[in-house]
């Protein structure tokens, strides 16, 4: 008597290879006739011209701070500001970023969508971690020690002359509070522990607030004519 059953393949080995795409790989016609239009309207959303900017925003100019870092940190305050408003009722207290997260200058001229793809090419998100007043202090302790111009807005750290030790911190230029909750902002890499910054692995609660950097970049962007130079300190050498 014959199954009814239908037959069940089995794989029973599956073999791979690297293909190298390099200039002796021949491009087909046929399938670049495909691509083009795609390509074409891709380039055509990132190279549309947003804004523009006066002088190269570069995280290689300053110690403690950078002008492009500045703006990256008050655009993310800002703007994040407002969804954590809306969503939680609560307000960004300050924002920390990292330096490295930097991947290009904006050079002076006309700022497009691409801008912000080369600047930020990675997919990370804002996210807003609850810390206590004295893990800010741990922080303060992180930017003294690492000595590299992260991008920060909504505090000022004032440091000794001999740039050993933290003096005062203000946040929203009032003093720290130990005992206080306070909301920052800053990248989920970031709120992982990414670049040892382990105090954020000790926030006792994270807000996601789905919205990657990058598009609150191009989101700003979009919103002004021409974007600031910004050069204030947030470190300060008493």
């Amino acid at each position: 008597m014959t199954s009814c059953e239908s037959y069940k393949g089995k794989i029973y080995e599956v073999k791979g290879s690297n293909i190298n795409i390099n200039e002796n790989q021949h491009s087909r016609n046929d399938i670049e006739n495909f691509v083009a239009p795609f390509r074409n309207h891709i380039n055509k959303d990132l190279d549309s011209i947003l804004a523009y900017n006066p002088v190269d925003q570069d995280k290689s100019k300053g110690k403690w701070q950078s002008n492009i870092g500045n703006l990256l940190a008050e655009t993310t305050l800002a703007l994040g500001d407002k969804v954590f408003e809306m969503r939680e009722h609560k307000s960004i207290d300050f924002c920390i970023l990292n330096h490295g997260g930097i991947r290009s200058v904006i050079p002076k001229g006309n700022v497009t969508t691409r801008t912000a793809y080369e600047v930020m090419p990675f997919e990370n998100s804002l996210i807003v971690a609850e810390l206590k007043g004295s893990q800010i202090r741990e922080i303060a302790d992180y930017l003294l020690e690492n000595r590299k111009p992260h991008p920060l807005a909504g505090i000022t750290i004032y440091i000794s002359e001999d740039e050993k030790s933290v003096d005062k911190i203000l946040i929203r230029n009032k003093p720290l509070e130990d005992q206080k909750t306070y909301y920052v902002a800053t990248s989920d890499y970031l709120a992982n522990g990414g670049d040892n910054m382990t105090f954020f692995t000790e926030s006792p609660k994270k807000y996601d607030l789905d919205y990657k950097l990058r598009n609150l970049l191009i989101d700003y962007f979009k919103s002004v004519d021409t974007l600031p130079n910004l050069t204030d300190k947030k470190i300060i050498i008493e």
